[in-house]
């Protein structure tokens, strides 16, 4: 006796019980040995390499005004996350908040008081927006992890970068949502986040070289800036920069092993250095520790430029 074969839409994605009903599956499909029992009336077929919203597209399904929140909205958005919380991949869903909490296996339930424009539609998943999922994160991230993460979402670069960037948000849309909601846990957390969050950090690094010559006194680089060349043509495209110093600040990362990004890496100092600036290299070994080496290397390197300390420090947070 042949199998009932599913539905396509219902193949390459979690579905709840009431959707293979609706689509004529008969029940005692649902329990065949090539579908996975994931919670209560969520069904996932064991041949789908299920990822992002295909994976988690029941349950906001199973009640209409679900939706995905906190970490699991954080990973659909592509929000970097510190090493811990990037890897728990427990499914979070909020209720409205005159709603209980959601309860099901392998799920966080939450409460939420979400207003207009803070639920939005992923690949036909709700989920919260990125700039409440944002603010949600506030209470379970250090205050650093947070800027990242706002770094991240309001990242952009121009049609004169080599692979241009549009925003996810804006720092005016952080700035709305903590207006919105001043007595949410982690509030004051994301507010003192929000006055240091830069459009142009293309990752969590670059974010926290930048923090780390704050917190020191140094003068805080310069992101999105465009070196051109004596054409007038973009040709150097910095981390962070202090132009009045014709200092160039680059951050090298795992990809800067491969070799045709090694001769890359040497194409770009040699066009620095024909441009009358310096490029200071700064690794992952030079980002550790409370006295991260990256500071007394920029500050050499500021001396070096006739700069002087006047700055004073950021406080802790």
């Amino acid at each position: 006796m042949h199998r009932f074969e599913l539905p396509k839409h219902l193949r390459k994605t979690s579905f709840t019980v009431m959707n293979s009903d609706a689509a004529g599956v008969p029940r005692e499909r649902t329990r065949a040995s090539d579908l996975i029992y994931v919670s209560r009336g969520i069904r996932v077929p064991t041949d789908a390499e299920l990822k992002g919203s295909a994976a988690l597209a029941a349950y906001t399904e199973v009640n209409p005004r679900s939706v995905l929140s906190h970490l699991s909205a954080a990973h659909l958005w592509g929000i970097p996350l510190p090493w811990g919380r990037e890897e728990d991949w427990r499914i979070h869903l909020a209720n409205p908040a005159a709603q209980r909490a959601p309860r099901r296996a392998n799920v966080v339930g939450h409460r939420l008081n979400l207003l207009s424009g803070e639920i939005w539609l992923f690949n036909g998943v709700r989920l919260t927006s990125c700039a409440r999922t944002w603010l949600d994160l506030a209470p379970s991230l250090s205050l650093n992890d947070l800027i990242a993460a706002g770094d991240f979402l309001v990242c952009s670069h121009g049609p004169e970068f080599p692979a241009p960037r549009t925003a996810k948000c804006t720092i005016e849309d952080l700035a709305q949502v903590i207006a919105h909601h001043p007595g949410v846990r982690g509030i004051r957390k994301a507010r003192a986040a929000l006055e240091l969050i830069r459009v142009g950090s293309d990752s969590p690094p670059e974010t926290f070289m930048r923090l780390a010559l704050v917190e020191a006194g140094l003068p805080e680089p310069e992101l999105n800036v465009v070196v051109r060349n004596e054409y007038g043509v973009a040709v150097l495209w910095p981390d962070g920069a202090y132009p009045e110093y014709k200092l160039s600040l680059q951050y090298d990362g795992i990809h800067h092993n491969d070799s045709r990004q090694y001769e890359h890496d040497i194409e770009r100092l040699e066009t620095t250095k024909r441009l009358g600036w310096v490029e200071i290299r700064i690794s992952r070994n030079d980002l550790r520790g409370d006295h991260p080496a990256v500071v007394q290397k920029i500050a050499a390197a500021l001396r070096a430029k006739n700069w002087r300390p006047n700055s004073p420090h950021r406080g802790d947070m």
